[in-house]
Order: C-alpha cells, then structure tokens, then sequence
C-alpha cells in the first residue's frame, strides 16, 4: 500500500525517526482540502511515546477540521536542525514523514495530557500553562494514529 523509499541508503532507523519526532519543534501537517487540493499547515507536535500516535491542538473550526471531517488521511513531516560535517557547506537534515489517520479526541483526560505535554515541550512557564487550560474549552485536540513512518538522511550538496 505504502511505497518502499526510493532512496533506501538514505534510510533512518524508527528509532530516529522517533527521536525526530520527540524533539522537533513543529512540522506541517497535510490533509486533504477543498476540491481536492492538498492542504499543509505549519504546527507543533507532541509524539506519545506509551501508544506511538501524534498529537496537535488548535480551534474547533477551520480549513483544517473541515478537510479532517471530510477525509481522515494525513501526513505529518518534520526535520531536525541538521549538522554540518568540518569543512563542508552541505547541510544534513533527517526528516519524517509520517502517513496516517487523523481524528479529534474525546477523551478529556487524554486531551489535558497532550496539551500539557505540548506545551511542557516549549516552556515550563506554570503561568502560561494555566492560561492554555483556561481556554481549554474551546481548544480541540488532534491524534493521528501512523499507519506509514519514514526517514531519510539527506545531504543538501
């Protein structure tokens, strides 16, 4: 169902591709929008490491969750920063792409553990985090479930 990567030398292990997608800050997640066009958003992630799915959190209404509503296909991509090799220009970056369902959660245990997950992932600011679950209400979690996951270590020379 899934094609094999091309580049297979290139190939990153899960267990980086989980590191990636633990420590990146944001990717873009792409669904399927109107008329079938492709819809990317830039958002950040937390990646659950005890049942291996993605979650994001935004509004209750919008581009996204009409395409999301419509039709429940995603993928997800995120990279590293990337090194540079001594005396090189060339820039290596591992990236991630992820394919899979995507879905709102019910679940408001589930959806108070993501969103302080994700946001402990940027700060550690308690007065920030209050102010996140203030307008918790009106904030809708997402959980994409991967179906797919590669990765790829790519040399920009």
């Amino acid at each position: 169902m899934f094609r094999k990567m091309r580049r297979f030398k290139q190939q990153i292990s899960e267990e980086e591709c989980i590191k990636i997608l633990k420590e990146s800050k944001r990717g873009v997640l792409s669904v399927i929008g109107d008329d079938g066009y492709p819809y990317g958003v830039p958002i950040n992630q937390w990646y659950n490491e005890e049942n291996g799915k993605l979650y994001f959190h935004g509004a209750k209404e919008g581009h996204k969750i009409d395409a999301i509503k419509a039709c429940d296909k995603a993928s997800f991509c995120t990279y590293d920063e990337g090194y540079r090799k001594e005396g090189e220009w060339a820039l290596n970056i591992n990236s991630v792409i992820v394919f899979g369902r995507i879905k709102p959660i019910e679940d408001q245990e589930l959806m108070k553990k993501a969103l302080k997950d994700l946001t402990a992932k940027f700060t550690d600011d308690i007065e920030y985090f209050e102010k996140e679950m203030s307008s918790f209400s009106r904030v809708m979690i997402l959980e994409l479930t991967p179906e797919h996951m590669t990765g790829k270590l790519v040399n920009e020379s």
